[in-house]
C-alpha cells in the first residue's frame, strides 16, 4: 500500500518562494484580464482608438459648459 509521506531518506520537494509565487499569480491574472477584454474582438487597436475618441468627445462636452437655453442637447455615438 502507498504512503502519503516521503521516505525517511528523501527530502521534501522545495516550496517556491512566496514572493515568486505572488508574482506568477499576478502575471497570470493580468494575462487573463487582457484575454477577457479582447475576447470576440478581431481588431483590438481599433476598439481602443474608438474608446479614446469617445472619451475625448465626452470630456469636451463636459468642459464646454451648460447647453444654450432652449436648445436641444445632441449626443453623438461612435461605433
Amino acid at each position: 500500500m502507498g504512503l502519503c509521506f516521503p521516505c525517511p531518506g528523501e527530502s521534501a520537494p522545495p516550496t517556491p518562494d512566496l514572493e515568486e509565487k505572488r508574482a506568477k499569480l499576478a502575471e497570470a491574472a493580468e494575462r487573463r484580464q487582457k484575454e477577457a477584454a479582447s475576447r470576440g474582438i478581431l481588431d483590438v487597436q481599433s476598439v481602443q482608438e474608438k474608446r479614446k475618441k469617445k472619451e475625448k468627445i465626452e470630456k469636451q462636452i463636459a468642459t464646454s459648459g451648460p447647453p444654450p437655453e432652449g436648445g436641444l442637447r445632441v449626443s453623438w455615438t461612435v461605433s
